[in-house]
């Protein structure tokens, strides 16, 4: 993990970047689980550095390199029910 969310968090994000899928947790293997699904927080500043801030299952939010994870896009419904249940966490 690189950091914890200190920024202004915006609803908005692109469908591509709602969601990313773990492709590897090299240097994170307590962090991230392969083959899992995260959802994502916009963070302009943070793609600069080629970060992506996901949100882990306590519900805190975390920057981690941008090669470790996959943007996907899901079906809205799917989505929705996503987020739902990360809430209920």
């Amino acid at each position: 993990m690189v950091s914890e969310s200190e920024n202004t968090k915006s609803n908005a994000s692109s469908p591509l970047e709602r969601f990313w899928l773990c492709v590897s947790n090299t240097g994170y293997e307590a962090s991230l689980e392969p083959r899992k699904v995260y959802e994502g927080l916009p963070d302009a500043p943070a793609r600069v550095r080629e970060l992506v801030r996901i949100i882990d299952e306590s519900g805190e939010d975390y920057l981690f390199p941008v090669s470790l994870l996959h943007p996907i896009a899901l079906p809205q419904d799917t989505a929705a029910i996503i987020h739902r249940l990360a809430a209920v966490s």
